[in-house]
């Protein structure tokens, strides 16, 4: 069954807007939905680690990290897919362009990011580079980075044994603790792509010097085949060979035939994308390995490149010794066909896509009048267009192995991953970020799919429906978590970032919303539903157990582990998240009805089972007990024992604020559009009127006439922003704290055991190991958590208008509207990266460097989590992913 998209009638405001003439980019958008032409088939989808990852892992116990090491990279072809620095590739990875460099101190060619693994950091894994995301189009027509490279030799001996003695209760060691900046001894080296047609790729390569002495540098853009031919067998090997003026001649049996061409490159260099199996395994084969650049360059090794030009990896080597304060260029052009003349309008173009891109975001950013936000709102954009990722990983194959290799142990066939035969994925992804997450996570995708439907809508919408196809979406209806245990449960946020999408698209384009995206996602969302009823809610009360559901380190228990009580636990945040995925559904249910009837009744039955979860929230399974504290006035996780007792467990944390994310409205248009859904309710409402009078203001219509569906009605909704905006517990100067800053100086203790366990604020880096890794929930502030409490503040205010006041910041007296209140907390929010009075931006802390330095300053890096105190970066500090969403936040919100 589909759905017309007849259209819409509920938008009155989408009349009055302004029509604005479409940009370049804009127009290539629309042209590329049609593929007319591909826009997107070639893009940044190059990993920035497939070392270490979980597809390149055939250990017999799942032991990723130290499997495939980065020194190993460099020799040893990958299987499932490629990594390097800057790089782009076409959708299916079959040919990689990216950059290596060498400064003549370091001991390896610079080809691919450097970082720590989990067991080497104090906090876990952790890239040890600096680099940023400057800008970028949705069609890539032009994208732009820049990479920070030391001029003496990068200390990667240094970073490992400094952050292996550093105990969990140390800061990190980063790379601009070891010195390596000082006196300005450094090369920003600024990659930038624009595309002349879909198959015509310039790049351009300016490293400046920005020390006080001249310094040597190689610069060497490299090509390389994707290596499919040695695995099975039944693939035509390509080939790249040297070609006449200066270019390379690239033949592929399924990319066809390019060109690459270079602009004055000393030398060109060839060999294979193969294993050096003389350096990694001692056997005396013969060939031109992966890490050829790497011998002839650094130990000048002329016999390890390929003397006939030919291979399947190649390069363009340019030496330079670049003036102090002065800059040099590199330039190279890949074609379908050779040109004459590459580079007479090489310059020409990229001023022409840099002004194309320049009118694209003018038109998104035309009511950001403030400077600073519109350079971190486009840098954010920038992260997330560069975070895509070719993403490969069929796991039938991994786990039989491929013919003409040794077979994987046979641990693996019931081991990591093993239940999840079906999963078949070779797409480009959103990935929360490419060096430390460079596999997909759902619910950090469903956070991502928001933000990119400001820029890219068909792309955001593509990547939801991407969660839940066949190859996917597992047959029982559970959705992929993430690459290190497809099994485990993330928070059921998908429904709503269909929502959000499918309406920030009709938005923006002043129309009907895409009916048919909606209706698919619901028929696939129905049985995603049905396996959290079946598989989470263990006594059928409608409270939900879900465990890890991405909140590392929130509880004095890991939640996805057997407790050491026994029993189990009845958690606020997985039975919230649930009524938050009955309203969304119901949502979605009821747009689909206005365009077909039949839809009204699923609508009342998610209606049915949001009241029903709530109803259990307070009184589970009608023992008395529920996960609302009368007494502290709070949500609670509750531990039910082996012998059915029930036992709160009093942390103040982020899982008792999450029954604020399940609100939803119903407009009195709607009802008077739906007579039969209106009809259902009223029978509902008059036969179960207890129900009702737990959450609904039914019979209490608010603003407009409109009804609302929530977990807490007005006093308990106080209640608990009374001490969520309390300072001295979860409102810092720069968001929402996910743990209470009480628990500092008052830890939480669970002594019913007999080792006690306690919870204690920890703002920033994890003292705990419960999880391993840098995984920290107790007290960091965590941008998509604080962005839904943003909107559901937004969806309670619509309700009760500007009349309903509450104290913010708690105990100031001070009386704000919840309208005001949800403006004020995203300012806070938006202040982690903007400049204080004092010019400085919270998230880079005390490194000065970062501060005061104009070639660092105005680079923003958009990390994983923020310390709950000062606001500075921690966690991952690339994951552009979820904290992009500054990016909404920053546009000017238009109340209702």
């Amino acid at each position: 069954m589909t759905i017309a998209s007849t259209p819409r009638t509920s938008h009155p405001k989408n009349q009055t807007k302004r029509a604005v003439p479409l940009s370049k980019e804009k127009k290539r958008l629309l042209a590329r939905d049609k593929d007319k032409p591909e826009w997107s088939r070639w893009g940044p989808y190059l990993s920035e680690r497939q070392w270490g990852t979980v597809r390149e892992d055939y250990s017999p116990h799942g032991e990723a990290w130290e499997y495939f090491s980065h020194d190993q990279a460099r020799s040893r072809a990958y299987r499932w897919g490629e990594d390097g620095i800057a790089g782009i590739s076409d959708k299916y990875q079959h040919l990689c362009l990216g950059l290596a460099l060498w400064n003549e101190h370091d001991p390896i060619l610079k080809e691919r990011l450097f970082g720590l693994t989990n067991n080497e950091g104090n906090h876990g894994e952790d890239v040890k580079e600096l680099y940023y995301y400057l800008d970028a189009t949705p069609t890539h027509s032009y994208l732009k980075m820049l990479y920070k490279y030391p001029q003496q030799a990068y200390p990667y001996t240094w970073l490992v044994e400094e952050n292996g003695r550093r105990g969990k209760d140390m800061p990190e060691f980063e790379l601009i603790d070891t010195g390596v900046f000082t006196d300005d001894r450094y090369f920003d080296v600024f990659v930038e792509y624009a595309k002349a047609d879909p198959h015509d790729i310039l790049m351009r390569v300016t490293a400046h010097n920005r020390g006080p002495d001249d310094a040597p540098l190689h610069v060497l853009p490299q090509l390389w085949f994707r290596n499919e031919w040695i695995w099975e067998g039944k693939i035509e090997k390509p080939e790249m060979s040297a070609s006449k003026q200066e270019s390379i001649l690239l033949q592929h049996p399924k990319l066809g035939t390019y060109y690459c061409h270079f602009d004055g490159a000393t030398e060109l260099l060839f060999c294979d994308n193969e294993t050096n199996v003389q350096r990694l395994y001692g056997n005396e084969g013969k060939g031109y390995f992966k890490d050829a650049f790497h011998e002839h360059i650094i130990h000048g090794n002329p016999h390890a490149v390929n003397p006939l030009k030919s291979g399947t990896k190649g390069a363009g080597h340019f030496v330079f010794t670049v003036p102090a304060h002065g800059k040099v260029e590199v330039r190279l052009r890949l074609t379908r066909a050779v040109k004459r003349r590459p580079f007479k309008d090489f310059d020409s173009i990229f001023n022409l896509r840099q002004a194309e891109a320049d009118e694209f975001y003018a038109v998104l950013q035309a009511d950001l009048a403030d400077e600073d936000a519109r350079l971190i709102q486009r840098q954010a954009y920038a992260g997330m267009i560069w975070s895509k990722q070719f993403y490969h990983f069929d796991i039938p194959k991994w786990q039989k192995g491929d013919p003409n290799m040794p077979s994987p142990p046979p641990e693996r066939r019931h081991g990591r991953n093993s239940e999840w035969q079906h999963l078949n994925n070779e797409d480009i992804i959103s990935m929360p970020d490419k060096w430390e997450y460079p596999w997909y996570a759902a619910w950090d995708l469903a956070f991502h799919c928001v933000t990119l439907a400001e820029i890219d809508p068909v792309f955001a919408k593509n990547q939801l429906l991407l969660m839940t196809r066949v190859w996917y979406m597992h047959p029982n209806g559970q959705i992929p978590a993430y690459e290190w245990a497809f099994g485990d449960v993330n928070p059921p946020v998908h429904a709503w970032a269909v929502w959000e999408v499918y309406k920030a698209e009709s938005d923006a384009n002043n129309s009907s919303g895409d009916l048919d995206f909606l209706e698919r996602e619901l028929h696939m969302l129905l049985l995603n539903f049905t396996w959290w009823v079946n598989r989470k809610d263990i006594d059928g009360h409608n409270v939900f157990q879900g465990g890890f559901l991405g909140l590392d380190n929130i509880g004095v228990f890991d939640r996805s582990a057997p407790l050491p009580t026994g029993g189990y636990i009845n958690q606020a945040d997985g039975t919230s998240w649930m009524a938050m995925y009955a309203l969304n559904l119901m949502r979605i249910s009821l747009e689909l009805a206005l365009h077909n009837p039949t839809y009204e009744d699923i609508a009342t039955k998610f209606f049915e089972h949001f009241l029903y979860i709530a109803q259990s929230m307070n009184n589970i399974g009608d023992q008395g007990v529920g996960l609302w504290d009368e007494e502290d006035q709070f949500f609670y996780d509750v531990l039910r024992t082996p012998d059915s007792k029930m036992m709160p467990l009093k942390i103040r944390s982020m899982v008792g604020l999450i029954p604020l994310y399940a609100v939803e409205i119903i407009e009195p248009e709607m009802l008077d559009r739906l007579p039969g859904f209106k009809l259902r309710l009223e029978w509902f409402m008059k036969y179960r009127p207890e129900l009702a009078a737990l959450v609904s203001r039914w019979q209490e219509q608010g603003r407009g006439k409109r009804h609302l569906l929530s977990l807490l009605r007005g006093h308990r909704m106080k209640a608990l922003l009374r001490r969520m905006l309390d300072e001295t517990e979860f409102l810092s100067d720069y968001g929402i704290r996910s743990l209470s800053r009480a628990h500092k100086d008052t830890p939480y203790v669970f002594s019913c055991i007999d080792n006690p366990m306690s919870v204690s604020y920890q703002p920033a880096e994890s003292e705990s190991g419960m999880f391993g890794g840098n995984s920290n929930w107790r007290g960091p502030i965590w941008f998509p958590v604080n962005y839904l409490l943003v909107t559901s503040l937004r969806r309670f205010a619509e309700y009760y208008g500007d009349k309903f006041k509450i104290e913010y910041p708690t105990g100031s007296g001070n009386m704000l509207s919840i309208h005001a209140v949800a403006d004020e907390l995203a300012l806070r929010l938006t202040r982690l990266f903007r400049r204080n009075g004092t010019g400085r931006r919270p998230v880079f802390g005390d490194q000065n460097k970062f501060q005061e330095d104009p070639h660092f300053r105005d680079y923003i890096l958009f990390h994983e989590y923020f310390h709950g105190d000062t606001g500075r970066g921690a966690g991952a500090s690339h994951q552009t992913g979820w904290s992009s969403l500054v990016a909404k936040l920053l546009q000017p919100h238009k109340h209702d």
